[in-house]
Order: C-alpha cells, then sequence, then structure tokens
C-alpha cells in the first residue's frame, strides 16, 4: 500500500524482506511458526500481503545515495506527511522521524542532536504546512488505526457488514464489462458467454512495447481511449480510436505456421502469445505515437496452461487464466460505490460521476447489493446457473486515478480510496468460477438475480415477499 501511494508522487521504496528472509526474521521478531503459518496463509516473496493476524511480514525501506539530494529527502518527508499524518500530528510532523533517527545513529555522527534542530534544518514549520490545503487538511480526517485493524483479515469494519437486510431487495447483476484488450477500453454487455477462463475473449489480448514488455495504463494512459468491441457473428474484433479508421482482428486463433510464437509475462507468470501482425502493430504504433505490437495469449498448448495462486480456493487446483492479474472475474457494488463517492466528492473541487467511478474500477460485474461493501464479507456466490467462489479482495494501484475517457490522471483518486478505507486501497473482490454440473449455458445476463454465502456459511437469501425482509 505504502508502495502505491509512494509512486503517485514519483518516489520509489523498496518493500518486502529485500530478499533477505533472515534478517527480516530477525528485526520484526517473526518466529519459524510464524514463517510457517504465513506460508499457509499464502504469503509468498513478491506477493501484496503486507499484514497477517495484524502483524507485519515485511517493512518498507528509501534508500539514499551519491546522487540523492537534500530535496530528495524533502520530497519523501513532505509525502508522509500528506498521506499518513493525521491533524493533530500536523503540530509535531518530525518528531516521530527524529526519534528514530537520534536513536539509531550515534551523536558524534550526527551535525545535530535534538528534534528541535533538525526542524530547523528541515526548515518546514506549521506556517509552510498550512499553505498546502490540497494535502494536510483534506488528509486532516486520516485517523491512526489500530494494529488489529490493519489484519488483512478484516478487510471491512464491522459496523460495514449488515447482520439483517431490513428492508433489502434482491441482490441483482446491473451490468458486465469485458475488456478484449488488457488495458484498453471496456466492451459493455448485457449477456455475454463464459468460458473456461473467465468472460469469453476478456484479456484476450494486450500491447507490448518493442521489447515485448506488456504495456498498461500506468506507462501508457492513452490506452484507455483504444476501444475495442467483439462481434461474436462476424467472428472479429473491432478496434476504433479517435482520429484513426476501425481496424478489424480475428477472433479465431491463429496458431498455425504464419504465427510467432513467443513466451511473455504477466505479474511474472509466462504465458504463451503470439503476435497479430504488422497490420494492427502499425495501427498502434500511429496511434500511441510509439512503436508497439498487439499480442494474443496462445492455446496451442493445453497442458501448460498457466497456474495460480487462488488464495485457497478449494474445489479448483488448475485454474486457467486468461491475461489478468489476480483472477478470472473483478466483481463491484454500486452501493460500495456510492458510498465512496461521498467520502471523494467531499475532497475533490469537482465531484466525479456515478458512471465514471464504475468505469475506473474496470470491473467485470457490477452488481446492486442493498449495503456497501457487504460483498467483502461473502465466500460464494451464484448467478443465475453459474457458481462463483471468491477468492478475495482487489486491492487497487494507480490505474484508478486515470479517467478512463479523457485519459488524464489524477492522483487524488487513490488517496481519497485510502481515506476512506482506513488506508486501505481495497476495493471489488475477486471470483473464480466454479465447476458447473446442470443444462443450463454458460451465460452471464445483466438482471440476473445473485444468492451470496457469508462467511459463517448463512447463505443470504432474498426476501420472498413484502413481509420477509430479514433473512441474516
Amino acid at each position: 500500500k505504502v508502495d502505491s501511494m509512494a509512486s503517485l508522487h514519483n518516489i520509489h521504496v523498496r518493500t518486502g524482506c529485500f530478499c533477505n528472509t533472515g534478517a527480516c526474521q530477525m528485526h520484526l521478531g517473526i518466529s519459524n511458526e510464524d514463517i510457517q503459518r504465513n506460508l499457509q496463509a499464502g504469503h509468498v516473496c513478491g506477493d501484496n500481503i503486507d499484514l497477517i493476524d495484524g502483524r507485519p511480514t515485511g517493512s518498507v525501506r528509501i534508500s539514499f545515495g551519491y546522487m540523492s539530494s537534500f530535496e530528495d529527502a524533502q520530497t519523501f518527508l513532505n509525502f508522509i506527511i500528506a498521506t499518513r499524518l493525521s491533524k493533530s500530528d500536523a503540530g509535531i510532523p518530525f518528531q516521530s522521524v527524529t526519534k528514530l533517527t537520534t536513536e539509531s545513529v550515534p551523536d558524534d555522527h550526527l551535525s545535530f542532536n535534538s528534534a528541535d534542530k533538525l526542524s530547523q534544518i528541515l526548515q518546514i514549520s506549521d506556517r509552510e504546512l498550512g499553505n498546502t490545503p490540497s494535502e494536510t487538511e483534506t488528509t486532516g480526517r486520516w485517523q491512526p488505526l489500530e494494529p488489529e485493524a490493519e489484519s488483512i483479515r478484516a478487510a471491512v469494519s464491522e459496523t460495514a457488514v449488515p447482520t439483517c437486510r431490513k428492508g433489502g431487495k434482491p441482490i441483482t447483476v446491473t451490468r458486465i464489462y469485458l475488456y478484449p484488450i488488457k488495458s484498453c477500453s471496456a466492451f459493455e454487455v448485457t449477456e455475454w458467454p463464459v468460458g473456461n477462463q473467465g468472460l469469453l475473449y476478456d484479456r484476450n489480448w494486450m500491447v507490448v512495447n518493442q521489447n515485448g514488455v506488456c504495456m498498461t495504463q500506468k506507462q501508457e494512459p492513452r490506452l484507455c481511449l483504444v476501444t475495442p468491441s467483439i462481434d461474436l457473428k462476424q467472428k472479429i474484433m473491432v478496434i476504433q480510436a479517435e482520429g484513426m479508421d476501425p481496424i478489424s482482428v480475428p477472433l479465431e486463433d491463429n496458431t498455425g505456421k504464419e504465427a510467432v510464437i513467443c513466451e511473455s509475462k504477466v505479474c511474472s507468470h509466462r504465458v504463451k502469445t503470439y503476435d497479430c501482425g504488422e497490420r494492427i502493430a502499425g495501427w498502434l504504433s500511429t496511434f500511441l505515437g510509439r512503436p508497439c505490437r498487439l499480442i494474443r495469449q496462445s492455446s496451442d498448448v493445453k497442458s501448460k496452461s498457466r497456474q495460480k495462486n487462488t488464495k485457497g480456493l478449494i474445489s479448483a487446483t488448475n485454474i486457467s487464466l486468461s491475461l489478468v492479474n489476480e483472477a478470472q472475474y473483478l466483481l463491484i457494488n454500486v452501493a460500495s460505490i456510492l458510498q465512496l463517492k461521498e467520502h471523494i466528492s467531499a475532497r475533490l473541487k469537482e465531484p466525479l460521476e456515478i458512471e465514471e467511478l464504475i468505469r475506473r474500477f474496470r470491473a467485470n460485474i457490477v452488481i446492486s447489493a442493498p449495503e456497501s461493501f457487504e460483498e467483502e464479507e461473502w465466500v460464494e456466490i451464484s448467478i443465475g446457473a453459474l457458481q462463483f467462489q471468491v477468492v478475495g479482495p482487489c486491492s487497487r494501484c494507480q490505474i484508478i486515478c486515470i479517467d478512463q475517457q479523457s485519459g488524464e490522471r489524477n492522483n487524488e483518486i487513490l488517496q481519497s480510496l485510502s481515506a476512506a478505507r482506513g488506508r486501505k486501497t481495497n476495493f471489488g473482490i475477486y471470483l473464480m468460477n466454479q465447476p458447473l454440473h446442470s443444462s443450463f449455458s454458460d451465460t452471464l445476463s445483466v438482471g440476473s438475480q445473485v444468492l451470496p454465502v457469508l462467511k459463517e456459511n448463512t447463505e443470504i437469501q432474498p426476501p420472498t415477499s413484502s413481509e420477509e425482509k430479514c433473512s441474516g
């Protein structure tokens, strides 16, 4: 989470155990039994599990070297003030920092021996802090959380979890989106077939740079202006962008002799892909203003489908994924969006519309549940004849800061999400499709009823009449 927030300020930090598990274990007081429990909880090197049972699994390191300047240090301290200190801390912004510094470094190695001297050297006063209302005033509502509240298992506060849905309406699917090209614009549908990797053709293609590295909106925000659509009857994908003639790509998996099979990486996972040719490569390069190519995931080697740590998914041990990062589906709740919208509107001069927020979170399935964030207490859901298991919460990155219609970036969005969620950046839940054993077709439709199962294994049944509106 710290790494995600620091990236908004163009600050690079290193997180985790820095490839030194023994030192990490010693300094954090992690026992051998803790290491085993963390592994059983799904914690591996390079993941995003920061805390387990309220205890850290790693640390954050910011390094200074020969080329670092005093301004670099001050930039980092300003970042800490803007994103991590509560309003009550603003009067003594560097107290905790100076305490660590003076205790860990011998006095004879310092040109200052007290917090007062350090504050003078930093030359940042309360008056100067008051001149940055966009950072200090808006973050003044942030309050530090107790350690146990930061547990990876406590994704939402107890007050946000409904114990009884009085007057609640049945939960339904309101929107369905697929993203044929990874990190490009969404394609909205009302009904869509489901494949063994999620929604059919969802994230089957991706744009890579001249070195074959996957490009996302983090590096190229204009990808959101590339709009693909799928025509199942004509078996083509039509790609459009402003100022460009539409171009089409066949849906049939072209893995013949003319296709160049290559190996690519998606979030450190190796996938087999093939190049879609010079014509579309030229089209994308012209629009984005940089050399790039379109590649597609290859399905020629079924036995080597990409494996994924499914964070406790019980019934599926061999999950097949497309070019997604984490799971087959991402689900968000309109009620959660509305609550977040109120918080963001209080921090922004121009409040965002609900439609824009929905687009920013780039979900596959949008539902209308009665309570905000109640989806984070589900372990399974059924949508029509389809069954899904909840894999875990979606930890958001800076892509939600990008306006999906203009490509413009606003860093305040991620900071607002962090403030609204108690310094977490989780929003939405990941789903995996369970094996379907029925005669129904594998199709996801808008308007379908959603039946969730709570973590305590109590199924939420929709009210069958106006009198039966409280079902746990």
